[in-house]
């Protein structure tokens, strides 16, 4: 079976007067119906440009995808015009973004946000839309459904504000959810709340959905399958479960060596690794292996060869530096001979 997404090469820079921002570059991954997809990493990898790439919502000037395909359904949303593409966005994608108070319009009620978009994409009239949006919030747990149609966005709490984007992101049964930060603003009780929800109904309406987080906790408890990005690029992906049994990328290995343990006592608790270094200029990106400048011990050959992403595993692709591939045993990740 053909996947629902598939992303080949995608990259998308930003043309400043300082120079050519390579935000996305030249990442590739799949996803299939029904399934959730976590991407994980620090802020200013690429992830959320990533994700307004394939809703091409990169605002240009100065933004632009310059290669790549996003195929969705078959079809290559890169090559779209703004009409065909609004009228995916919406109903067969949609998008929960991090910080639902910018999304939710303050002047408008909560209702009419939702039946807009059943209005414009379902083409129903006025009745049915109100009726369905009922039953999305309802859905979502907002209580009184019926009466909080006619609130507006700041009658509602942060966790009751991301549940309405969610009933949004759901209004049109979409085939693919994209969910950007969903839970940044909220603590943590609320968090845990959305993410049940955004599972649950994932599985219970066989929607994909992709999470973007820097959280290793979500993807782990959430995810199928994880891609690790850094720089701009893919650099690990696999099963969650193999990513946290097996992590291969130095990057990948000091993510989770900087998560607090659950399971440390007082004998075995440590302090935590840092990742040493700062992330590279992606306006001026030196040539070799991009994690060098954070890597403890890099070596000449980290300076001149690009990482490839490659299957090591079964299902476990990762992108080794030079420095790794010939194992000359970094200290991050001393390979066996």
């Amino acid at each position: 079976m053909a996947p629902l997404l598939e992303v080949k090469n995608l990259k998308t820079h930003f043309f400043t007067a300082d120079g050519v921002v390579k935000a996305v570059d030249g990442i590739s991954y799949e996803v299939a119906e029904g399934e959730v997809v976590g991407i994980v990493g620090e802020s200013g990898c690429g992830k959320s440009v990533g994700a307004m790439s394939i809703m091409r919502l990169v605002a240009s000037p100065p933004g632009r995808i310059v290669e790549g395909e996003v195929l969705f359904g078959g079809e290559d949303l890169v090559q779209m015009d703004e009409k065909e593409m609004r009228g995916i966005r919406g109903n067969s994608i949609s998008m929960v973004f991090q910080e639902p108070m910018t999304s939710l319009n303050p002047v408008l009620t909560i209702g009419r946000q939702i039946t807009e978009t059943l209005e414009l994409h379902q083409k129903m009239n006025k009745t049915n839309a109100k009726e369905r949006a009922t039953e999305l919030l309802t859905m979502v747990g907002i209580p009184d459904a019926t009466t909080r149609l006619d609130d507006y966005p700041h009658q509602f709490s942060g966790g009751m504000r991301q549940r309405v984007m969610i009933a949004m992101a759901l209004s049109c049964n979409p085939q693919l959810i994209i969910a950007d930060e969903p839970t940044t603003a909220l603590d943590v009780t609320i968090q845990a709340q959305i993410l049940e929800l955004m599972q649950d109904l994932s599985k219970d309406l066989g929607t994909a959905l992709i999470i973007i987080t820097h959280n290793l906790g979500v993807v782990a408890r959430y995810a199928d399958r994880v891609i690790v990005m850094y720089a701009g690029k893919i650099v690990e992906t696999s099963t969650a479960v193999e990513i946290y049994k097996n992590p291969m990328h130095p990057y990948t290995i000091g993510l989770l060596n900087s998560v607090p343990r659950l399971d440390a006592d007082d004998n075995t608790r440590e302090r935590l690794e840092a990742i040493e270094g700062m992330p590279p200029n992606l306006g001026n990106r030196p040539s070799g292996c991009g994690f060098q400048s954070n890597c403890p011990s890099p070596s000449p050959e980290c300076l001149t060869g690009e990482p490839v992403l490659r299957e090591e595993e079964p299902n476990h692709w990762v992108a080794y530096c030079a420095h790794c591939e010939q194992e000359y045993g970094c200290k991050w990740f001393p390979r066996d001979s």
